[in-house]
């Protein structure tokens, strides 16, 4: 059994999938693998996200310690985004995740444009 809080769970696959239970967080992840981001950043280049979903998101993924929140005491106010270690950890899977993307658009559609480059981050 594996158990994160209160919750458990039989298979370590269940841990993750409840985790990334969406369409969203591996985006946002995705996006903040090379550098942090502030939250209008992160809006203008997340693809169809309302602000609302941004927030929420953001707050899940700082709750299950995937990212890291920063509030500068400043005016006006300055929050960035940044990945945790564990959420760092995640860059070798979204790697993955690219090339299989590619690979299958390569296969049964067509690329007409590169929008977004692998990241070729070190850990």
């Amino acid at each position: 059994m594996y158990q994160i809080n209160e919750k458990e769970f039989k298979c370590p696959i269940s841990v993750t999938l409840d985790i990334f239970n969406d369409r969203w967080k591996l985006s946002i992840i995705w996006h903040l693998l090379d550098s942090e981001k502030r939250f209008k950043d992160l809006h203008a280049q997340i693809d169809d996200i309302t602000q609302k979903t941004l927030t929420v998101k953001l707050k899940e993924l700082e709750k299950k310690n995937i990212i890291h929140r920063e509030v500068f005491a400043q005016v006006p106010p300055k929050v960035v985004y940044s990945l945790t270690p564990a959420g760092r950890r995640l860059t070798p899977v979204l790697n993955e995740m690219f090339d299989w993307g590619v690979g299958y658009v390569e296969e049964f559609g067509k690329i007409t444009e590169v929008i977004n480059k692998k990241k070729n981050i070190l850990l």
